[in-house]
């Protein structure tokens, strides 16, 4: 896009005039700044606030959900990964064209606050790691970043983004730059051998200031997975303190993102004592929610018990700030999964975690983007099968993943909507939602869905706007739309322990559930899966219940 700005000065009037002229003259001047700073940073959600649990413009108060992509940039090159592998420009159209809104961008303290990294360029930094392949690629795909000082290159990325519209939430992964994170890494707690309160300070003031009058910066987490066994509470409250006055001193107007402690999953202990801070409305409080240290067998055979315990855990644990006296926004600010699809385990858990965060519609952070790493833990060109892009950052590493993220990047709640009886019926295992036509039912892409009412258990699962609602037919038959809606194959409850299968009976009594079929995404009714005949979950069960898996999500949004 160009610009082209024409500002006409009335020279005769200057020549009149001269104290009008110099007035003209400066209200010309004043013009150009605001032009030269709109054209610079197009972004639209300039400022970012919250109300209750919803993050929202600040201007207009309508709901900003953050759908974003993790990009990091902590490790020990200090540089955004994939610059070696394709141009700037086009990584970042590709995070749009995946349909993010935002990206948490990583980044180390040391960067900002020692000499000897702040002043490295690109090359030089990975000259001194003997990345010689990556310092050809980046001045292959990225030359006008090579001779860029790494905060430059930082903010050049930043800039790129911005000119996107996608916003920047800056996260701070690590003091020293490495991979994160273990308990005994030196980066874990305030007082590591890596991670000094005073120099954390110093950082993050350093990066408020710097960025701002960068709309497009519009969030910064204070730190990544506090862990370890230095961590207390005590201390936990004294230095989030300490780094949200910090930032807020500096740049009253972006979104501060508060993290828990034991890797960013235990926010529970702020149900006895709350976090007292000067903030109004720019608090918000993230988690993380992965497999890792799950019991694999417990996905595998007790898939409804373990996704309802597990569900359970993590409302318990963070979830909970949503609600409550004094509700706040929360961000998932890290999951994710192999994306090869063969570890079953994390297939299941990811299902459920979808369920959750559709249901509650939660801001939320895919990890991660990057299809490699420059260097990470030693190995060059380390391959990450948790990223969206393949190795070498050409292609989608699975082209249908992104389906199963339809729903949840859109907006289907917020703070300014009445309270709704409507409701899309979600199937995460396929990230698709139910449609009805012409008493026909399928799944099909989240762009488009059907509106259904549903009274509570025992009760038809009605279709808006129309006078039929949802039954099963026969074991293995499609669901249908009918006008019968008082006979038993229209009474509709939650079975399972998950609370995901929904369940009816078909004319000949038999409790079927509604069941995806991948085959051609149309809806039947089965036998529960891992259900016993009392639809009570059976203690030990091989198959996967997770096709039957469908979540009624509440919407005030079409």
């Amino acid at each position: 896009m160009q610009w082209h700005v024409k500002i006409d000065i009335p020279f005769v009037l200057l020549a009149d005039d001269p104290i009008r002229g110099i007035i003209v003259t400066t209200l010309s001047i004043i013009v150009l700044v605001i032009l030269v700073f709109v054209i610079t940073f197009p972004h639209t959600h300039q400022f970012l606030s919250t109300k209750s649990r919803w993050i929202i413009d600040a201007k207009s108060g309508q709901r900003v959900k953050l759908t974003c992509v993790n990009w990091p940039g902590h490790l020990r090159p200090m540089i955004p990964e994939g610059l070696q592998k394709k141009p700037l420009k086009d990584i970042v159209e590709n995070v749009t064209s995946m349909g993010f809104n935002c990206v948490r961008l990583t980044w180390a303290t040391y960067m900002f606050t020692r000499a000897a990294y702040t002043n490295l360029t690109v090359a030089q930094s990975l000259d001194r790691l003997n990345l010689k392949a990556a310092n050809a690629g980046v001045a292959e795909n990225n030359p006008q970043l090579l001779d860029l000082t790494l905060i430059d290159c930082q903010e050049a990325v930043i800039n790129e983004l911005g000119a996107h519209d996608i916003m920047v939430v800056l996260d701070n992964h690590v003091s020293q730059p490495e991979w994160c994170c273990s308990d005994n890494d030196g980066n874990g707690f305030f007082g590591d051998t890596y991670f000094r309160p005073k120099e954390w300070l110093k950082g993050l003031t350093m990066v408020a200031k710097r960025y701002k009058h960068n709309p497009s910066v519009v969030a910064m987490s204070m730190r990544n997975e506090l862990r370890g066994p230095r961590q207390k509470r005590e201390a936990w409250y004294q230095y989030i303190q300490e780094g949200a006055t910090a930032i807020q001193l500096e740049n009253p107007k972006v979104l501060v993102i508060v993290s828990g402690l034991s890797f960013e999953t235990d926010l529970s202990f702020l149900k006895k004592k709350p976090l007292r801070l000067s903030l109004n409305t720019k608090l918000v409080y993230e988690a993380h929610w992965y497999a890792f240290g799950d019991p694999p067998e417990k996905w595998l055979f007790q898939t409804n018990q373990f996704c309802a315990s597990i569900t359970q855990w993590f409302m318990s644990q963070s979830g909970f700030v949503l609600g409550g006296e004094n509700p706040a926004p929360l961000f998932l600010s890290e999951f994710g999964k192999d994306q090869r699809g063969a570890n079953e385990p994390e297939n299941r858990y990811f299902s459920c975690l979808m369920a959750t965060v559709a249901e509650r519609d939660i801001d939320w952070a895919y990890w991660g983007l990057q299809g490699s790493y420059m260097l990470r833990e030693g190995q060059v060109e380390f391959e990450e099968p948790y990223g969206l892009f393949d190795a070498n950052w050409e292609n989608a590493r699975n082209s249908t993943f992104l389906d199963r993220l339809q729903l949840v990047l859109k907006m289907t709640q917020g703070p300014k909507s009445k309270d709704s009886r409507y409701y899309v019926i979600y199937h995460p295992q396929s990230g698709q939602c139910l449609q009805a036509d012409r008493g026909n039912v399928s799944a099909t892409n989240c762009h488009h869905w059907s509106l259904w009412s549903h009274d509570g258990d025992g009760s038809p699962i009605w279709l808006r706007r129309n006078s039929g609602c949802l039954a099963a037919v026969g074991d293995g038959q499609s669901a249908v739309v009918t006008t019968n809606c008082s006979s038993q194959q229209s009474l509709w409850r939650h079975v399972s322990s998950s609370k995901l299968h929904l369940a009816a009976k078909d004319d000949q009594g038999r409790d079927l559930c509604l069941e995806w079929n991948s085959s051609n995404s149309t809806i039947v009714t089965k036998k529960c899966v891992c259900l016993g005949d009392d639809l009570n979950d059976v203690p030990w069960c091989s198959e996967d219940p997770t096709r039957q898996w469908f979540k009624l999500i509440s919407t005030n949004k079409r």
